[in-house]
């Protein structure tokens, strides 16, 4: 059982960063992507980021087109950790963040996947 706990959420006015990390334990050998979900209050749940292993440990990424060019998905060389950099925030970023891992993902969807408690970010205006 593969196991995910989020850290660094918070708050920050319009136009600043924050970078959220998801610290994986257990059992993550069937892991074979990862990616970041947020839900709005009312709203449904959405892929923000996510990132693929491939063979000989190649990466390969997919992005929300809302939050193109403004962050940034990347795991540690051990995949032990995720993170997500976060700049140029908006109010309508504000979410709370969940990571997730699971054995099959496509695009921005992943099937199964273990959910973390999720980080909740906030942007002001």
């Amino acid at each position: 059982q593969v196991q995910l706990v989020e850290s660094g959420g918070g708050s920050v006015q319009a136009g600043g960063s924050l970078s959220l990390s998801c610290a994986t334990s257990g059992y993550t050998r069937s892991i074979t992507c990862m990616g970041w979900f947020r839900q709005a209050p009312g709203k449904e749940r959405e892929g923000v980021a996510t990132i693929y292993t491939g063979t000989y440990n190649t990466f390969r990424t997919f992005y929300a087109d809302s939050v193109k060019g403004r962050f940034t998905i990347s795991q540690d060389n051990t995949k032990i950790t995720l993170y997500l950099q976060m700049n140029n925030l908006k109010p309508e970023d504000t979410a709370m963040y969940y990571c997730a891992a699971a054995g099959v993902c496509s695009g921005l969807t992943a099937e199964n996947p273990v959910w973390g408690q999720g980080t909740q970010v906030t942007v002001s205006s």
